[in-house]
């Protein structure tokens, strides 16, 4: 699987902002020079993550965004999920009785892709903001598979919707 760039860029993006703001705002502008992303791109971006809540804007001379919240209470899956990134690596939709293949059955691997897609909607919930703004991310991944988890019952809260993690 790999992210796209919208969830990259907006992951960018807010970490810009925890690590440069000192409180204050910080205009698009100055986010788009330090990370390299068009300014257009990055209007769309942060359309999206105010309306998830995740920042907010200041209007004005001096204004810009903020996080909503403090760095540590906003996990990486409400910023990329915000953007409209998948973090699926199966072409089954959750909710689709049918599986991925013409026939309409499940293919061979689909549990494997399912289980490694679980794998990484648990990294990216579990992963902070201010986690990766104090480097606190290398070995995060370890840590989360040595924790039990009972991915079984996740996939099937996912398959009913009625997952407090979706």
């Amino acid at each position: 699987m790999k992210l796209g760039t919208r969830g990259r860029y907006a992951v960018a993006a807010m970490a810009d902002i925890a690590r440069w703001s000192n409180g204050m705002p910080i205009n698009l502008a100055s986010i788009g020079e330090r990370q390299g992303i068009s300014l257009a791109y990055l209007e769309q971006l942060f359309l999206q993550l105010r309306r998830a809540k995740v920042v907010y804007s200041i209007r004005g001379p001096g204004g810009g965004y903020k996080l909503a919240r403090n760095p540590d209470d906003i996990a990486l899956s409400e910023i990329v999920l915000a953007v409209d990134e998948p973090m699926t690596v199966t072409r089954c939709h959750p909710d689709t009785p049918g599986g991925c293949l013409s026939t309409g059955e499940r293919c061979q691997t689909h549990d494997l892709w399912d289980e490694l897609s679980l794998h990484i909607v648990n990294f990216f919930e579990n992963v902070s903001l201010g986690d990766v703004i104090a480097h606190r991310v290398k070995g995060k991944s370890k840590t989360l598979a040595a924790a039990p988890n009972d991915f079984s019952h996740l996939l099937a809260d996912l398959a009913a919707g009625t997952s407090k993690n979706t």
